[in-house]
């Protein structure tokens, strides 16, 4: 009777490793839900971030801690009613067709950051989001202890931030939260900080005839203006609350127009996790304020 032979230690040691190289492979190859391949993505949740890779939320991260146990599309999350994304280079490449085929109706990319930073993707994701049939706009995440609100809303404008009544272009966003690379509120005063974004929302304004959105916490906003009031009448509130089933509104604000409800959510033509979203109204509602009627 004949018996095999056993491998000594050396070749279990080399076959181990050639398994978990060849395990690895198979991991970068795996596809994704919409059938591209899926790539290794960037770690846009890491504690330290360098200037121009801020994103929606990057701040409060940052400053109250990452979404790591918030639910993930649960119970809480409101998936009814008008959905979006928001999204930025952190997202890598997008399918938006799959976007749109998942129900997802609209969508703000990045555009800018304070004056020297434009998203290396935004050139990319605009137009495409807008063949594919989502409604999008362009946001810019506000640096208020660089430049004054005007010269940064002018930069917005010049790199992606405006508007034209076509049925398909949202008003831009002002992204304005905790700051992701220092001092909660930028090292300006209360008086300060609503002057730059008063600063902000005229040349804005002036610009594109809209009103900017602001996109914001209540924890921020309640802290770094002073509870202030003045956007009341003006400004949509795209409102920041994670894991919850309603969010908390900023002092000054009757209600919110766009809730972030989610960072940790997934959807089919995105690759890792992304914001979502959801707009208070019907869709007719959302085309009314693209549209600004």
């Amino acid at each position: 009777m004949f018996s095999l032979p056993t491998r000594s230690s050396g070749t279990r040691r080399r076959m181990a490793t050639a398994l978990g190289v060849l395990a690895a492979a198979l991991a970068l190859t795996a596809t994704t839900a919409g059938g591209a391949t899926a790539a290794p993505q960037p770690d846009r949740d890491r504690v330290k971030i360098e200037p121009g890779e801020a994103y929606m939320g990057a701040g409060t991260r940052i400053h109250e801690g990452t979404p790591a146990g918030e639910p993930t599309m649960g119970v809480m999350a409101p998936t009814d009613g008008v959905q979006g994304i928001d999204v930025s280079h952190w997202q890598g490449a997008i399918n938006w067709t799959s976007v749109r085929n998942a129900g997802i109706q609209f969508a703000w990319m990045k555009a800018t950051e304070g004056t020297t930073y434009k998203d290396s993707s935004f050139n990319t994701n605009y137009p495409a989001a807008y063949h594919a049939g989502v409604i999008r706009g362009a946001y810019h995440f506000a640096r208020p202890n660089v430049s004054s609100g005007a010269t940064q809303a002018n930069y917005f404008v010049n790199n992606g931030g405006g508007w034209s009544r076509d049925n398909m272009t949202l008003p831009g966003v002002l992204d304005i939260e905790h700051n992701p690379y220092g001092a909660m509120c930028y090292g300006l005063s209360t008086t300060q900080m609503r002057t730059w974004i008063t600063d902000f929302y005229n040349t804005y304004k002036s610009r594109t005839t809209r009103d900017v959105v602001i996109y914001t916490t209540a924890s921020w906003w309640n802290t770094c203006t002073g509870n202030w009031s003045g956007m009341y009448s003006k400004s949509p509130l795209w409102v920041a609350h994670w894991g919850t089933s309603a969010p908390t509104i900023p002092a000054g604000f009757p209600t919110w127009t766009v809730w972030q409800y989610t960072a940790t959510g997934s959807v089919s033509g995105v690759s890792g996790n992304v914001d979502r979203n959801q707009f208070n109204g019907s869709r007719d509602r959302l085309l009314a304020l693209a549209n600004n009627t």
